[in-house]
């Protein structure tokens, strides 16, 4: 069954506990989809982090310096308008480390870090205690993509949810606001959110920060067939497939793909897919915005944006907003 590169699939979610009857459904039903596609939120594995990791150190790969510098130039404001002594929620934590560099000036009284990967979640946070003994840690491996509820040893009080890195865009708009809707409904009217989310460039820049010259996003993607073949028990062939990774402006989106270089017919218990060359495995956008409807989108889901910070050079922006009182 054909699949085109430029597939309307929007996958939705970035994180994901692998209870295993649930994940081998939701496998079956996504690569057995008229245009097969596999969620993003598979893309971290342990070796996936860690490839993630690397793409974060590209020249080519813009966001995570550009982010990073706002909070250098603007960390003190920063902690002065989101305030001290929160519950900083840090949502995809990864490694931990954004939300590290920002301790010493926002000084939270718990820090709750939420990521797919579970064993690379607390391996990270296991020395991040040693460097910060004074905040309550808690790691959470859960899926946060469809449902959102916290459990009682996260503090009630002023939690600030951190989202940075533009993972919003991995959402389509519509999908954006009710994840949003589900982090106000767990926020409280003393709560808010921080929040990195990439503004629309130049396509000959989105397109080199997901397709790199060294080949390592090519690689991140590809990995997520050899996690496929760990949680499903399929038989992907990784060398039968490439990276295809591109902006797609009438949908204001990067897309990534796997297109099959060859025909081939992939088993799994219970079901099976051919695929001629040519045909693709959607499994990522990353859409983005413009200002203005960055923080519309805020406003319908519960928040008032109350600072926005820019970067002068490459459009990305960091929002503060606080919750909109019920």
């Amino acid at each position: 069954m054909l699949t085109s590169c430029t597939s309307e699939m929007t996958p939705a979610g970035v994180s994901a506990s692998h209870g295993n009857a649930h994940v081998a459904d939701e496998l079956h039903a996504s690569l057995g989809a008229v245009e097969a596609w596999i969620s993003p939120k598979f893309l971290y594995d342990s070796l996936g982090s860690k490839l993630f990791e690397a793409i974060c150190e590209l020249p080519e790969y813009y966001p995570t310096r550009t982010e990073a510098a706002i909070f250098e130039r603007h960390g003190a404001e920063i902690a002065r308008v989101a305030g001290k002594g929160a519950t900083l929620i840090d949502l995809g934590a990864g490694n931990c480390a954004k939300a590290a560099s920002l301790f010493p000036l926002l000084q939270p009284a718990q820090y709750v870090a939420i990521d797919i990967s579970s064993e690379f979640l607390h391996d990270a946070l296991g020395r991040l205690r040693q460097r910060f003994p004074q905040i309550a840690m808690e790691a959470l491996g859960m899926d946060f993509s469809q449902q959102f509820a916290l459990p009682q040893q996260v503090r009630a009080a002023r939690r600030l949810f951190f989202y940075p890195g533009s993972s919003i865009g991995n959402f389509t708009p519509d999908e954006a606001e009710a994840f949003l809707r589900r982090l106000r409904a767990q926020c409280g009217n003393d709560g808010g959110i921080l929040i990195g989310i990439d503004l629309a460039k130049d396509k000959a820049v989105l397109d080199a920060a997901y397709d790199d010259a060294l080949g390592v996003t090519a690689a991140f993607n590809l990995n997520i067939l050899r996690h496929v073949n760990t949680l499903l028990g399929a038989d992907f062939d990784i060398r039968a497939w490439r990276h295809h990774g591109f902006y797609n402006a009438a949908r204001s989106r990067v897309e990534m793909h796997l297109e099959a270089v060859r025909d081939q017919e992939v088993r799994w218990p219970g079901g099976a897919r051919r695929f001629e060359a040519g045909d693709c495995i959607h499994t990522e956008n990353s859409y983005k915005y413009q200002q203005a409807d960055a923080v519309k989108l805020l406003e319908r889901s519960g928040f008032e944006a109350t600072r926005i910070w820019t970067d002068p050079q490459c459009p990305f922006a960091v929002i503060h907003a606080q919750a909109i009182a019920q």
